[in-house]
């Protein structure tokens, strides 16, 4: 029998990935397998066998590819192409009605109808495609930086490694959930009592458990899935419509959930989302409400987006699962910016797959309106399905033993008076030197999204507050090994690696700085805002009220909390201390250009061999052009890369000019 030649078996190779890759998207994506188990795990081992005796011919896309790296030390951080923004919460009809009549409002003119999908109980993620393979995996994280953790994502077979339809999407991110379903879940948790491991409270910590493993073969091991439900990239301007992009993303290869309904008024939609709250205990998934998005994709342009949330979408929760118990006591607790917050503390009770223990009360207002009292039977609930709060007191079963709790006028910390400020309900600690807010703010200073200093934790920071070592993060930067081998459990090798790593937090972006200062109501993405608008942090202290609401997403509480930050003498001095000691205060800006391609219109195909696609995008606009994503007749210049798609057909018949990158780097005057 004649040997097959190298091309003959890399065509082999190919054919099966393809055949593999396309039954892969009818089990996991269409749920409709057109091959047995046994006829796919044959063509598996074929590819396997072939891809092992020619190595040279296996490709990231693989379906061979998907587990085998070695064992990640730590996750890096990954930066989303847009802000992943958190949506606003519904809990009542009349809460969507409005959420409709401010659309109405601010747009009369304007049709648009809703679309209403499940909202999925699991990890957001983020996965970002390069000429339609993919190139990274990320976790929502913050919204604006997440952990890069591409290793086990490739390990989820529901999400394509290759997109079937990509020919005009050269960068594309998407995004979605990862989650367990009911009966995997069940399956992982006797498994692991089986072996005296820790049981999984829920499926979504089991999915954001299984995803954070810095070994790719225990997520491997996991039963994950995802359902994707939005994405970004050049060619979704072309889509009209939410409906559009969901059917996009279906036929490129994505896992999108079918239970999806386009209503064309809110009354409609809420009766679908009144349809799945009695339904959803039917899915064999979890889900914990409903999202409604406007389907219009201009008018969600028009629309915007707060710093934290889009006008054009809206969360209703369900109801949340309720349970009775005991009001043990109160205790206060102390913020870092003096926030005194009363908590519950709880007989334990299991709600939701997890035990409580602690409800906040918020603050004193909110414990006379419920009249909640020591010794009090209260029925609790998770808020948002997260957070425990104490719906209402079951006045029934009061005894006469309860203890009306008082709010204390000295800070339980402390010992210093208690404020509560004109227009405030919330009673505070004004001593700025107070050790609970001291602690607060160091650990929010140190945190990830901040200036991620590892290994100074919760602990490791109340011992260097109580013994007086540091006064507020600002002494962090003066700290010596010495000052750290005298505390508990801290040896040679640990307090080396907490210097060194405070030492390497002083080049962090000048977003994570402003972050970390902890100015009231400026979250990381308003910080990034700033950061874009300044050359160094002391800038800001000749900032105006006027001048940052000219900043969009910069509204007037956000300018007023700035203000009064740099008027306070007490944090003009940590500043100063911070750039003595050398952490970064500037933003790096580009040099001022002539804009040589004022009024030029380019678009980008193929792969490019001296810049990434990011860096061309920059570099044009930094010098007045524009680029789009697809070409029209308004179209100047193509900028064409290896193995380009359909645009350069396309840019051929309309007679577009077509340049190469050597032509592109003159043009730049590089």
């Amino acid at each position: 029998m004649p040997q097959k030649n190298n091309v003959a078996i890399k065509k082999e190779i190919e054919s099966l990935q393809e055949e593999i890759n396309k039954h892969n998207y009818y089990y996991y994506v269409l749920d409709q397998p057109i091959l047995s188990d046994r006829e796919y795990d044959e063509l598996m081992r074929q590819l396997t066998r072939l891809e092992k005796d020619f190595p040279e011919y296996i490709t990231a896309d693989s379906p061979t590819q998907r587990v085998g790296a070695k064992p990640l030390a730590q996750f890096t951080t990954a930066r989303h192409m847009v802000p992943m923004l958190s949506l606003a919460n519904a809990f009542l009809e009349k809460e969507l009605i409005d959420f409709d009549r401010r659309i109405k409002k601010n747009h009369p003119r304007e049709y648009y109808d809703y679309v209403v999908e499940l909202k999925i109980d699991g990890l957001a993620i983020a996965l970002l495609y390069e000429n339609g393979l993919l190139s990274r995996g990320a976790t929502r994280g913050d919204g604006v930086l997440g952990e890069d953790v591409t290793q086990n994502l490739r390990t989820v077979k529901s999400i394509p490694l290759k997109l079937r339809e990509y020919s005009e999407m050269d960068v594309l991110e998407v995004y979605g959930e990862v989650y367990m379903n009911r009966e995997s879940f069940k399956k992982l948790n006797a498994e692991r009592a089986k072996n005296n491991e820790n049981i999984f409270a829920n499926p979504r910590n089991a999915s954001a458990g299984s995803v954070r493993q810095l070994d790719s073969t225990i997520t491997a091991s996991r039963k994950l899935d995802t359902f994707i439900y939005q994405a970004v990239g050049s060619k979704i301007d072309d889509f009209s419509t939410h409906m559009e992009l969901l059917s996009f993303l279906k036929e490129a290869g994505f896992r999108v959930n079918s239970n999806v309904k386009l209503c064309s008024t809110i009354e409609e939609a809420i009766d679908y989302c009144k349809h799945w709250q009695n339904k959803k205990n039917e899915l064999n998934y979890d889900v914990d409400g409903m999202v409604i998005k406007v389907n219009q994709l201009d008018l969600r342009r028009k629309l915007g987006s707060t710093t934290k949330t889009p006008r054009w979408a809206i969360a209703y929760k369900f109801p949340a699962e309720q349970m009775t118990t005991t009001v043990l006591d109160i205790i206060v607790g102390v913020g870092r910016i003096g926030a005194l917050t009363p908590v519950a503390i709880l007989d334990p009770v299991f709600i939701s797959g997890s035990r409580v223990q602690r409800a906040t009360l918020h603050n004193e207002d909110e414990i006379k309106r419920k009249d909640v009292r020591i010794g009090d039977t209260v029925l609790v609930q998770k808020a948002g399905g997260i957070i425990p709060e104490i719906v209402r007191v079951v006045k029934e079963k009061r005894t006469g033993k309860e203890k009306i709790f008082q709010m204390p006028t000295k800070c339980t910390v402390c010992g210093s008076q208690v404020v509560k400020i004109d227009g405030e309900v919330v009673s505070r600690c004004n001593n700025v030197s107070c050790p609970a807010q001291v602690k607060e703010a160091i650990r929010h200073f140190v945190s990830r999204s901040a200036m991620d200093v590892e290994g100074l934790g919760p602990a490791l920071i109340n011992q260097l507050v109580d013994k007086k070592i540091i006064r507020d993060f600002a002494d962090l930067y003066y700290l010596k090994k010495e000052d750290l081998l005298k505390l508990e459990r801290m040896a040679e090798k640990s307090s080396n690696n907490i210097i060194e790593a405070i030492k390497d937090s002083k080049n962090r972006p000048l977003a994570n700085l402003i972050f970390a200062l902890g100015i009231r109501h400026i979250g990381i993405y308003a910080s990034q805002l700033l950061a874009e608008r300044i050359n160094n942090l002391c800038d800001l202290e000749s900032f105006s009220r006027e001048d940052l609401m000219q900043i969009d997403g910069i509204g007037p509480t956000m300018a007023d909390s700035i203000v009064l930050f740099f008027q306070q003498r007490e944090n003009r001095d940590l500043i100063e201390r911070l750039q003595k000691a050398g952490v970064n205060f500037s933003q790096e800006k580009p040099v001022a250009q002539k804009k040589y391609l004022e009024g030029t219109q380019f678009v980008l195909t193929g792969a490019l061999e001296h810049f990434t696609r990011e860096e061309a995008r920059d570099l044009i606009e930094r010098l007045g052009g524009r680029v789009t994503g697809s070409v029209t007749k308004k179209t100047d210049f193509l900028l064409l890369g290896k193995e380009p798609g359909s645009k350069y057909q396309k840019a051929k018949d309309l007679n577009i000019k077509i340049i190469e990158e050597e032509d592109f780097k003159k043009m730049l005057q590089l």
